[in-house]
């Protein structure tokens, strides 16, 4: 939906399991429709698209490609958005760290984001931007040396050219988000504007148009970063700040050295990262939940875990979301610098506890967007 000029908000689909075409439009045919109705009945409504590799290669062909269009104008909706970050299975599986595979060392990844680029021209209205957010280059530890950096700032470099070769041949403008997150290849702002400065901004001229970040402002709280601050250096650098991902993560201040009100949230199908800062500001990392509760920590220390609550999450006993860190200003701040796409994304709906299930992911989704609309609105 628009909330402003050129600023569009949406949820994104990953929320809905589904790893086919198939599978994805009966989600968007049903509960996109429910979310559509309670948020905005009267007006038209934008998707925030999820395709795995075997979804895309089915939607490309034409026939269904121009059966999806028919069905988005007869339903007052339109797809301005792709997650173009887990390639394969994303629900109901053991995800962990596959969901960076195939990373951007590989010639799989530059053909899957180029078939999404191609999808998103053909379904894009008119005079609007498309986005599509990505891996932030691979996995941390899988990172060898300065080849494999090379290697995928040269399949960044090709994916931008063939952005640019779609915006001359459609008239449609495309750019890709990498999508910073914690353990990855790109964590944090420092290190996305050290990457794109040393290997990409200079490497053609189409980079700057074509190639940004999305800023997921959960990965950005892992990190204990300031996310106006964040912005800010983005735009400063000259980095195309492409989408933001509107999501939280859990926090909470514990006097135990383990605090088990986080253990309803370990899972076997996503990694939870952990970051815990001391009195003393020292932080610790671990891998995944599980791993930091075995280890315990200082009593007093700050936890934040990398678990998309819903934004308007309550406070439950010790427990607390960094949706705190998002009030008026941030999106204030987000108007100002110029990003257009805004994205609800809370894709761990389904491994909540039940407590947090229980008024239906259709009814959490109509209840982000009053969360966000009430910051945005003032």
């Amino acid at each position: 939906m628009q909330t402003g000029t050129r600023q569009y908000l949406t949820y994104c689909l990953n929320v809905h399991p589904g790893e086919k075409w198939s599978e994805n439009f009966e989600a968007i045919r049903t509960k996109a429709l429910n979310v559509r109705d309670r948020v905005c009945p009267d007006a038209h409504f934008g998707l925030g698209l999820r395709l795995s590799n075997a979804a895309a290669l089915t939607l490309s062909y034409p026939v269904q490609l121009h059966a999806f269009r028919d069905f988005l104008a007869a339903n007052r909706l339109y797809a301005f958005t792709i997650n173009g970050f887990p390639y394969g299975a994303f629900h109901q599986s053991c995800v962990k760290e596959s969901v960076y595979q195939p990373d951007w060392r590989t010639p799989e990844r530059v053909a899957y984001t180029c078939r999404l680029a191609d999808i998103l021209a053909a379904l894009l209205p008119e005079g609007m931007e498309g986005s599509i957010s990505t891996v932030p280059g691979s996995y941390k530890a899988w990172i060898r040396g300065e080849a494999d950096i090379e290697a995928m700032a040269r399949n960044l470099d090709t994916v931008a050219r063939h952005l640019a070769q779609l915006r001359e041949r459609t008239g449609r403008f495309i750019h890709l988000g990498l999508e910073p997150e914690p353990d990855c290849f790109l964590e944090t702002t420092g290190e996305c504007i050290d990457f794109f400065e040393r290997y990409l901004l200079d490497r053609s001229p189409v980079i700057r148009d074509h190639v940004g970040v999305c800023v997921d402002t959960c990965h950005l709280a892992l990190q204990f970063e300031d996310p106006v601050a964040s912005l800010h250096r983005l735009v400063q650098s000259g980095i195309r700040v492409s989408k933001i991902q509107l999501s939280a993560a859990l926090s909470l201040v514990s006097e135990q050295a383990v605090p088990d009100q986080l253990t309803p949230f370990c899972d076997a199908v996503y990694l939870h990262q952990v970051r815990v800062r001391d009195g003393a500001g020292r932080v610790q990392a671990w891998p995944d939940l599980p791993d930091a509760l075995a280890a315990g920590a200082e009593s007093g220390s700050e936890w934040r875990v990398h678990f998309h609550v819903p934004l308007d999450f309550a406070a439950q006993g010790m427990l607390r979301s960094t949706a705190t860190l998002l009030p008026p200003s941030f999106f204030a701040a987000v108007h100002q610098a110029g990003v257009a796409h805004l994205e609800i994304e809370t894709y761990t709906f389904d491994v909540l506890p039940e407590a947090l299930r229980a008024r239906g992911v259709e009814a959490s989704i109509a209840a982000e967007y009053a969360w966000v609309l009430s910051r945005l609105i003032g």
